[in-house]
Order: C-alpha cells, then structure tokens, then sequence
C-alpha cells in the first residue's frame, strides 16, 4: 500500500522474516523510552514471530514503512485487536527510526495503515494510546481526526504501567 504526503513516498509492507534486522534497529533506548525500555534478545524474537504470524491469525496486520525510491526500511506500523471497555477494538502503533523522524514518515504510514484497517471492515473502532509524554504520536492522532477519549493507565510492557491519552477512530465514518 503506497501514500504520499507532501512528494514523501512511504510503502508499507506485511511484515516478513526479512524485519527482524528491523525490529533489533527499533529496540533502541530513544525508540522505546515513552514504552519501557529496549527489550532482551528474547522477547524481540517472540515479537517479530507474533508480528510476522498476525495476519494469518485474522486478528490484525503488522507492516514495515518502506521510504521510496529508496526502498529502505525505516519503521514499523500495525493494527491487532484487543479489548478495550468491553469492546474488540483494533489498536495502532506505530515507530519510526530517530534519523527518518519528523519527515512525515509516520504520518503517511498511519494514513496507509488505517486505510488497510478501514477496507478489512471488521472493527469499528481504532485506538491509538501514545504516552501522555509523547507529543509526535500525540499529534499524529490529532492530525488524522482521532477523538481525544481520557488520560489512562495502561499497561506496557505487561507489569508496568504507564500514563497514555486514548485516542479513537471510527473506521466506518466517511472520509
């Protein structure tokens, strides 16, 4: 799926074996501080087999963003379901390594990747659950015309918890 914003082309792609060199270059200290820290050779081997396995689960997508013509691998994006107040919901995330940051990369790789969503029809809803602390994702949400639910806690990694504005798109409104 191809987007362009402002002559930038982003590409994302289904998430392949390929990624995993990837995902070690996502597991650095200033990726991952609004998310707990870099995580162990272990469990960035189970994340890119949950990542690479997503999609034949029917339960979401993962991508790698792909800045062209170069075609160089620059972040990731993905949507998986969840429960959130008693409602399956799709949630977003989404990286970008810190050299590509502020290019729009991540902007047009949301507006690629809720298309994906939109098109599968299977959730109504979208939540994006940026740290409070992180103004870039926090704008991203705001630019696509996610809603502003609440400040909450949520849990991640699994036994910390962390302070996140939840955002919400609704995938069957029309654009």
């Amino acid at each position: 799926m191809l987007n362009r914003m402002n002559d930038l082309k982003v590409r994302i792609e289904p998430w392949a074996e390929v990624d995993l060199e990837l995902l070690y270059r996502l597991n650095a200290p200033e990726m991952l501080e609004h998310l707990g820290g870099p995580e162990t050779e272990e469990q960035i081997l189970a994340r890119h087999k949950r990542y690479f396995e997503i999609s034949g689960r029917g339960k979401g997508r993962m991508f790698s963003i792909v800045l062209l013509p170069e075609l160089v691998a620059v972040g990731n994006i993905g949507y998986w379901e969840r429960v959130w107040k008693e409602e399956t919901v799709y949630e977003i995330g989404w990286g970008v390594l810190p050299t590509f940051q502020g290019k729009g990369i991540a902007s047009a790789a949301t507006a690629a990747a809720v298309a994906s969503a939109k098109a599968e029809q299977k959730s109504r809803h979208i939540h994006a659950f940026p740290s409070v602390d992180n103004p870039a994702s926090n704008a991203i949400c705001r630019k696509f015309g996610f809603t502003f639910m609440a400040e909450c806690s949520f849990e991640y990694p699994p036994g910390s918890f962390m302070r996140c504005n939840d955002w919400r798109l609704d995938l069957t409104a029309a654009t």
